[in-house]
C-alpha cells in the first residue's frame, strides 16, 4: 500500500476511534450554553478534547509499549494498578455507554424495542469485530469515517448557512474552564491512552515493519485526526450556539442534538442521525474492547484464549451496562472522572517531556501531588464528605473549578528540575 495512502487511512481510523457518543452528544449543547462565547469554549474544550488525547498517541508513539509503559516510572505496583482501573472504568462506563446513545438515538425512535436487545445485538457485533482486529485499521479508514465526517459537514453546512441569526446570551459563568471539564465526558484522555496500543499493534500488519516507521506515521496520522477533530467539534458548537434559540435552556443533550439534526437536514434529519450515531459509538466501543483485549493478552504470554476470553468478557458487562439510559451512565462517569482523568493527562504529559526533565523521581513526586489533590473533586460526591471536600477546594488554587490538581503539579514539576542531580536518578 502506499505509505501517504496508508497515513491518512490510520489518521481516519484514529479520528472514528477517538469520535464516540460523548463527542458526538456534547459539543452542540456546549454551543446552545455559551452562546456568543461559543469560540472561548471551543479553545477550552480542544485541551482536553483534542491536544491530550493526540499527546497520549505521540507518547504511544514514543514508547512503543503498552499501557503499563506510562506510568512504570512511577512504581510497577503503580502501573498495574492504574492499568487495572483504566481498563476497568473504559470497559464499564464508555464502552456501554455508546450501546445506550445508540439505542435511544438510532433505535428507539424507529422501533418499540427494550435497550437490552439492542445492547446484545450492538456488542455481539463488538466482539466480532474485535476478534478480527488485524483488519481494525482498513475498515475503520476506509469506510465508516469518512461516512461519518460527510454526514457531520452536512449538518455544520447547513446550519452556517440556515441558522434563524438569534444567538442567546451565555449560560457559562467561566466559558474556557467549562469548555475543559466537559471535555473530560468525552473519555478521550483515556480512550487516548487504551487505544494507542491498538493502533501501534495494528500496524504490525501493514508495510511500517520498524519501530521508527511505525512512530513516524503514528505522529503523522495524529496531526490528521487533530485537525479532523477540531474541524468537527468546532463546527458542532458553533451550530449548536447559531440555534440557540430554537432550543429550551434546559434541553438534554440527545435532544439539542437530535432537534438540530431535524432543522438542519429536515425528515431526512433523523435517519441521517441514526447512521451517523451507530458508526461513531460503535467504533468507539471496538477500540475499547480490543485495546483491553490486548492488554490482558500481554500479560498471559500473547495467549490468544486470553484475548478472546477478555473480549467477551468486555462484552458481556457492556451488555448489562449498555441496558440502562445514558443519563445514569453518564452520572456515574462522573466521579470516575475526577478520580483517575488529572493522573492520566499527568502521565500522557510526562511521557511526552523529554526524558532529561522526566526522571522517576518527577514522575512519583508529580503523581503523588496530582493524587493528594485531586482528592477532593472525587469526595465531593460521594454522600458525607461532599461538604468537607467543598471547604478543601475553597483553599486550594483553582479548586473551585474542579481543578486544584494543575498548579501543584506543575510546582513541584518545576521545583525537581530545579534540582537536576537529585531528580535524576
Amino acid at each position: 500500500m502506499n505509505k501517504t495512502k496508508e497515513i491518512w487511512i490510520a489518521g481516519f481510523a484514529l479520528f472514528s476511534l477517538f469520535f464516540g457518543a460523548g463527542n458526538l452528544i456534547l459539543p452542540p449543547t456546549l454551543g446552545l450554553k455559551s452562546g456568543e462565547d461559543w469560540w472561548i469554549v471551543v479553545l477550552g474544550f480542544i485541551i482536553t478534547a483534542i491536544a491530550i488525547p493526540i499527546l497520549a498517541i505521540f507518547a504511544h508513539a514514543k514508547l512503543q509499549g503498552t499501557l503499563y509503559d506510562f506510568g512504570k516510572k512511577v512504581s510497577p505496583i503503580f502501573s498495574t494498578t492504574f492499568c487495572f482501573l483504566i481498563y476497568i472504568i473504559a470497559v464499564a462506563i464508555p464502552s456501554p455507554r455508546t450501546a445506550a446513545v445508540t439505542h435511544e438515538m438510532a433505535v428507539q425512535p424507529f422501533f418499540d424495542s427494550p435497550p437490552i436487545i439492542t445492547s446484545i445485538i450492538y456488542f455481539v457485533l463488538v466482539f466480532v469485530f474485535a476478534v478480527n482486529r488485524s483488519r481494525i485499521i482498513g475498515l475503520i479508514g476506509k469506510f465508516l469515517t469518512p461516512i461519518i465526517v460527510v454526514i457531520l459537514l452536512i449538518i455544520i453546512g447547513i446550519a452556517f448557512f440556515t441558522s434563524p441569526g438569534n444567538v442567546q446570551p451565555s449560560t457559562f459563568k467561566n466559558p474556557f474552564i467549562d469548555g475543559i471539564l466537559e471535555g473530560y465526558q468525552t473519555f478521550d484522555a483515556i480512550a487516548g491512552v487504551v487505544v494507542g496500543a491498538v493502533i501501534i499493534i495494528s500496524l504490525d500488519y501493514s508495510s511500517h515493519t520498524t519501530f521508527t516507521a511505525r512512530r513516524a506515521l503514528i505522529r503523522k496520522a495524529g496531526f490528521i485526526a487533530g485537525f479532523g477533530l477540531l474541524l468537527i467539534y468546532g463546527g458542532l458548537i458553533l451550530s449548536g450556539s447559531l440555534f440557540s434559540s430554537t432550543f429550551v435552556e434546559n434541553a438534554s443533550r440527545i435532544e439539542v442534538l437530535s432537534g438540530l439534526s431535524t432543522q438542519t437536514l429536515g425528515n431526512l434529519g433523523t435517519t441521517f442521525l441514526s447512521v451517523l450515531v451507530a458508526l461513531a459509538c460503535f467504533t468507539t466501543a471496538v477500540g475499547i474492547v480490543t485495546g483491553t483485549a490486548d492488554y490482558i493478552k500481554g500479560i498471559f504470554n500473547n495467549s490468544k484464549q486470553a484475548y478472546l476470553i477478555t473480549a467477551a468478557i468486555c462484552a458481556v458487562i457492556g451488555i448489562i451496562v449498555g441496558s440502562y439510559n445514558v443519563g445514569f451512565i453518564i452520572d456515574v462517569a462522573v466521579p470516575a472522572l475526577m478520580f483517575v482523568y488529572p493522573i492520566t493527562i499527568v502521565l500522557i504529559l510526562l511521557n511526552v517531556v523529554p526524558e532529561k526533565f522526566t526522571s522517576k523521581l518527577i514522575f512519583r513526586g508529580v503523581i503523588l501531588v496530582t493524587f493528594i489533590f485531586s482528592i477532593p473533586d472525587f469526595l465531593v460526591f460521594i454522600p458525607g464528605f461532599n461538604s468537607m471536600a467543598t471547604t478543601l477546594k475553597g483553599f486550594i488554587p483553582l479548586g473551585e473549578f474542579s481543578l486544584g490538581w494543575v498548579i501543584p503539579s506543575f510546582l513541584v514539576f518545576v521545583l525537581l528540575n530545579l534540582f537536576p542531580k537529585q531528580a535524576n536518578t
